[in-house]
């Protein structure tokens, strides 16, 4: 349960000043993306991460304009887009070195993967030897071309996306990649309100167009420092542990989430908690983002896999989230029973 506490973010400059920002760059993002707050909420705590995220959805809903838009609120940050075909070669996404006549030497030109925000458009349609090209990128934020490892420009996210219905000519993501988006989600269609205000919006050219950036480089840095700093209950860290090892034993998990998913959630639950302007992490946080941050993760059983074609993406997420939360319960009073409450202060 949420307290009403104060908390520190009102009188610790460092969380005040990343809450504001965040609050800046959601604006901003909100002013071209109608009606996907909590979405675009996702994408800024994977930024406060240092994660990346998959948007797995149908064309035309907005992807393209989240990535262009969160690069534009960000003063001195570079966009760059890798759309994704059969013949696209990783030397296509990393760069490669190139023969200068005139200095007689090779020199290196580096690749769209060196950017702040790359839109993957399409991952799926690449080769798997082009898929694994950002493998390094992503885990590492380093390119390694011709023996020679070079650094890629901070912050740096990655957003990719995928078709989840036009499946013919793809190559679907191995788990090892998967396992290094932070999160995945989808932005979904707008309501009714939200796509006439598009259309209003777009009367006279893209809005796209008047944005103008927000926050600085400085600024993002100041949100990684200070999600790293929100307080997380050590009863909450083991809920979340709990959690992950939870898909490890169900019989409709053929493999479960590996550490890094417990780190990701972790993690996850502190941005989240900072981008709702509070200090401290509570049980909702973990909550909220267990499917986003875990359910890429996994690896279910043929059987399950027909269950989902039988029911529906939707319904069958939701058994599986089900089925953890009873497997891991919410922390509870040893002496009371009752569900514990969570503030800024430590439990003792």
């Amino acid at each position: 349960m949420t307290s009403t506490q104060p908390t520190r973010t009102e009188s610790d400059p460092t969380l005040g000043g990343a809450v504001e920002v965040a609050n800046k760059l959601l604006a901003n993002v909100d002013r071209v993306v109608r009606g996907k707050q909590s979405e675009i909420r996702l994408v800024l705590t994977a930024l406060a991460c240092r994660g990346h995220v998959l948007l797995e959805d149908v064309p035309g809903t907005a992807k393209t304009v989240l990535a262009r838009a969160l690069a534009m609120s960000i003063e001195g940050a570079t966009p760059s887009r890798i759309q994704c075909t059969p013949d696209l070669q990783p030397t296509d996404v990393t760069g490669l070195s190139v023969y200068n006549q005139r200095e007689r030497d090779f020199e290196f030109r580096p690749g769209p993967i060196f950017a702040n925000v790359v839109l993957v458009d399409e991952i799926n349609r690449a080769m798997p030897k082009t898929q694994s090209s950002l493998l390094e990128a992503m885990a590492e934020t380093q390119v390694t071309v011709d023996g020679h490892t070079r650094e890629l420009p901070q912050p740096f996210l990655v957003l990719a996306t995928q078709n989840p219905i036009e499946l013919e000519g793809t190559f679907p993501l191995p788990e090892a990649q998967l396992d290094r988006f932070f999160l995945k989600t989808a932005l979904g269609y707008p309501d009714q309100d939200d796509e006439l205000q598009i259309l209003r919006d777009q009367q006279r050219g893209h809005p796209l167009g008047d944005l103008q950036p927000v926050v600085s480089l400085e600024d993002i840095a100041l949100l990684h420092q200070a999600s790293a700093s929100v307080y997380i209950d050590e009863l909450l860290q083991r809920w979340a542990v709990d959690l992950v090892r939870a898909t490890r034993s169900l019989d409709s998990v053929a493999i479960g989430a590996s550490v890094r998913g417990s780190l990701a959630l972790e993690r996850a639950a502190r941005a989240w908690a900072l981008l709702n302007e509070r200090d401290y992490v509570v049980p909702e946080d973990i909550e909220t983002l267990f499917l986003p941050v875990i359910g890429h993760r996994i690896l279910f059983t043929p059987t399950f896999l027909v269950e989902i074609r039988k029911h529906g993406r939707k319904e069958a997420a939701q058994r599986f989230v089900e089925q953890c939360f009873e497997l891991a319960a919410r922390p509870q009073s040893a002496l009371t029973g009752e569900v514990v409450e969570f503030t800024s202060e430590r439990s003792d």
